[in-house]
Formats: C-alpha cells, structure tokens, sequence
C-alpha cells in the first residue's frame, strides 16, 4: 500500500518534510492558464469538517513545467503524481502530451471538482483522448455524487485508466448567523470525517466493479479509518483534510494502520484487502494490487 496527499492538501514546497512523509506526492491541479481561484471567502469550517472553493488557483501549465515540477523534483525526492484539470477534453489532452519527463511518475485526470464548471465530455471519454497521447500511467479521479460508480469506473478502465481515485469532495453549503452562504461561491467542495462513509461505499462499489487499483480518500483521520478503507478493496489510502491540522498525521497514520490490523487479527494491513466484500457478495470482484 501507497500513502498519498490527497491533490491540493499539501504545499510541498512550504512543508517539504512533510511531504516526504509520503510514498508519493500529488500535486496540485494544473490547469492550461493560471488560475486565481474563486474570490474569497473561499474556505469554511464545518462541524464535522471543512468546506472549500479554491477553484484550482494554480500558476499553469507553462509555469508549473518551466518552474515548478523541477523544483519539487529537487525537494521531495519521492515519486511525484501530476493532477491534471481542464474545462474540455482539449485541455486535459494537451497538458498530458506535455508530461512526458522523467520527473513525473504518474497523472491523476481531475475529473470531479466541486467547485468549478467541469468538462462537458464524459469522463471516459477525457480518459481516452488523454490515453492516446501518454504512455504514463493514468488515474481518474471520480465523483462521489454518482450512483452507479461501478459503472463509470468500468467505463473509464475500458478507455484506458490505470487506476482511479475515490473520492473526490462533496458539494456543500454553509450558511453564516444572517443565514446567508459562508463561501462567495456559495457551495464548495466538503470534506473531513463525515465524508468517511460516502468513501468507503464508493470504493467497495468500485472494487465489485474493477480490479482497477485504487486511490481511495475521504474523510480519513486514522490508521483505522485507513484500514476500512482497505477492507473495501482501496489499493492505496490518501491524506487530505487532516494534514492542515496535524502535518505529522502520514507516520501517525502508518503506526495505528499496523496496531489496527493487528487488533482485527491480520499480520499487516494489506492481509485485509477486500475483506468487506465477503460479507456484501463479491460479483466481479478483481483482486489486482499494483
């Protein structure tokens, strides 16, 4: 198992130790243009856990490969996740075509944010523009608010994904004392615990579907929120909200996942692969771990 930051939890260039914590880093998503992101506010806590409408502010892409991705490179020293957004199928495929160096490991397709108006083609279809033009392995980073997660992900491994990523945030609002939206926007992307339930149907939906590996997050705080989350199929288990309140959660996390497995009676985490899927029938279920 991999332990990741979710996509845009961690400045790795700010908290470099921190990111080495990890397996690998995701990055931040990159769009074509740079990007400001929403006006503020932009950010809003809940009570079981944060809101946010950041709208993927980055520097773009000529800026992030000229500058950025090197430096990361020279600091992390880890396998580097690139997440990759765009409005059309043009923009995800010309950022892909650009990502073939030796800095990037892997690319993660954004193909879910809450808080900005998303491509109009399907997710399958970016998959397979984007499969056309690199040889990198490629992750689709998926919605939870669909129903039949099952079946986009069996469409998004038939255009060519290796891999997806479960979940994305959800849409959400928080209103202030005069009732009125707390984020500009008005709705954001939520995430923390409460969003731990919404994941792990997510991932045991996608694991009856694939033998895709996956990228599961959402709402993990603890080695057994991380360890559920392996129960239902999750190849890998990212960090997202957590880390803003405790940057040393990625070794915490790694301790209790061990005690926890222990405590549930496997030798290591991974012997719990799939188990929650006995107890809810296991019909094309797959059991590839990469």
């Amino acid at each position: 198992m991999l332990l990741l930051n979710a996509s845009g939890c961690l400045d790795a260039l700010t908290a470099p130790e921190v990111a080495r914590s990890f397996d690998a880093f995701v990055t931040k998503t990159v769009t074509p243009e740079e990007r400001q992101g929403n006006p503020p506010v932009r950010i809003a806590e809940t009570e079981y856990g944060m809101l946010n409408a950041i709208g993927l502010a980055n520097p773009g892409r000529d800026r992030f490969l000229g500058q950025t991705l090197p430096r990361l490179a020279a600091t992390v020293n880890i396998p580097i996740w690139v997440s990759v957004g765009g409005f059309s199928v043009r923009d995800y495929v010309e950022t892909c075509a650009q990502l073939a160096r030796e800095e990037v490991a892997c690319i993660e397709l954004n193909l879910s944010c809450p808080n900005v108006d998303e491509a109009p083609e399907s997710a399958a279809e970016i998959v397979r523009a984007c499969r056309e033009v690199t040889a990198k392995p490629l992750y689709a980073k998926l919605s939870p608010h669909s129903w039949a997660v099952g079946e986009v992900v069996r469409a998004v491994e038939a255009a060519g994904a290796d891999g997806v990523s479960l979940v994305n945030t959800l849409r959400g609002v928080a209103l202030d004392a005069q009732l009125r939206p707390v984020l500009a926007r008005g709705d954001g992307g939520y995430s923390g615990p409460a969003l731990k339930p919404v994941a792990l149907a997510a991932v045991l939906a996608a694991r009856r579907a694939s033998a895709l590996p996956i990228v599961a997050m959402g709402g993990v705080q603890t080695g057994r929120d991380a360890l559920e989350l392996i129960a239902c199929g999750a190849t890998h288990v990212a960090l997202g909200t957590v880390l803003f309140a405790d940057p040393d959660a990625p070794a915490r996390v790694r301790r209790e996942l061990n005690e926890e497995a222990r405590r549930a009676g496997f030798d290591q985490a991974d012997d719990a692969f799939g188990v929650a899927l006995v107890s809810v029938g296991s019909q094309g279920n797959g059991q590839k771990r990469t």
